[in-house]
């Protein structure tokens, strides 16, 4: 009986593999174009809640915001230079340094969305909202944080601040937080000589909602915590998080730290979670009816990605 022959085999592998390479590449390419086509949306809205921010609320009543944007207000608030201008060539040294500090495609779509917003300051006939002083600062403040908040979703930004602000705290060692108010606060003193102290005052409060509405956007309305768990019954901790909290575990094998020099330590699994902060009074009370000796670390998180976080399958008992 013949044997097959390993030139046919040879030649069957590599189809196979070619399949397997062409499927690889086709998913690859179908999650690219997916997140582009979603950035090109957060971008556009973020242009257009901007922009009415500003034409609706702020320039009416030369009301002005932080950072680059502020800037920008300042100047066309004091001059004759229309602010389509000034907002895309006071950004440009913010971009070029956000090229070599971040990347390539971060300075892309940021040129596209600051030019995107000169043209719809210039092209787009927003009506003008209120007068009343107190409304324009928070909703023009809302709806420029909630532009600035979208196209940061989308990977790019309409106000370079914060490119200057991590750069300088790479040299300096200060936190962005501390950057951006000192930044800021030149700003606003600026305008409290060059225009008014109210408007000085007003234009903080729309800079304050303005942030506010940045970290909405970006962050969500929801909290996660994460959780790290160290209990000598760990194995029924993680059956409790993932069947009666419907929650993702991860596990890390551990060594207990508690004696002296010489001493055999208990080694140990360490469990960690995510949450949100609506649900961390039922986590600890769970693992309280577990072990009430357990040591529980909470901290704040950011940013989230995968795993199990968007689940909701509690299931009381």
């Amino acid at each position: 009986m013949e044997k097959s022959v390993p030139w046919e085999q040879g030649n069957i592998k590599k189809e196979m593999l070619s399949d397997a390479e062409r499927t690889d590449q086709f998913s690859k390419l179908k999650i690219t174009i997916t997140r582009l086509f979603k950035d090109i949306i957060f971008i556009s809205l973020g242009i257009l809640a901007a922009g009415f921010g500003l034409k609706g609320f702020l320039l009416p009543n030369e009301f002005i915001d932080g950072g680059v944007t502020g800037i920008s207000l300042l100047i066309e608030a004091t001059t004759d230079y229309p602010l389509s201008i000034l907002i895309v060539i006071i950004n440009v040294p913010f971009i070029i340094l956000g090229y070599f500090q971040i990347g390539k495609s971060f300075a892309v779509k940021s040129i596209i969305a600051i030019i995107g917003l000169a043209f719809a300051l210039e092209g787009i006939d927003y009506p003008i909202i209120t007068s009343d002083r107190l409304l324009v600062a928070v909703f023009g403040g809302f709806f420029l944080g909630a532009g600035i908040g979208l196209s940061v979703r989308g990977g790019g930004v309409l106000d370079g601040t914060e490119v200057l602000a991590i750069y300088l705290g790479r040299k300096t060692g200060l936190t962005i937080g501390d950057l951006i108010l000192a930044f800021n606060i030149v700003i606003f003193s600026t305008a409290a000589y060059l225009l008014s102290i109210e408007t000085a005052l007003y234009s903080i409060l729309t800079y304050l909602t303005a942030s506010k509405t940045v970290d909405f956007v970006i962050e969500g309305v929801e909290e996660y915590i994460g959780v790290t768990i160290i209990s000598p019954l760990s194995e029924d901790v993680r059956i409790m998080i993932i069947e009666r909290m419907g929650r993702g575990v991860t596990i890390y094998d551990g060594k207990r730290g508690f004696g002296k020099r010489g001493d055999n330590l208990n080694r140990t699994d360490i469990i960690y979670t995510v949450i949100t902060r609506l649900e961390l009074n039922k986590l600890q009370t769970e693992i309280q009816k577990i072990d009430q000796k357990a040591f529980i670390v909470m901290n704040s998180v950011k940013d989230l990605k995968g795993g199990m976080i968007k689940k909701r399958q509690f299931k009381e008992k």
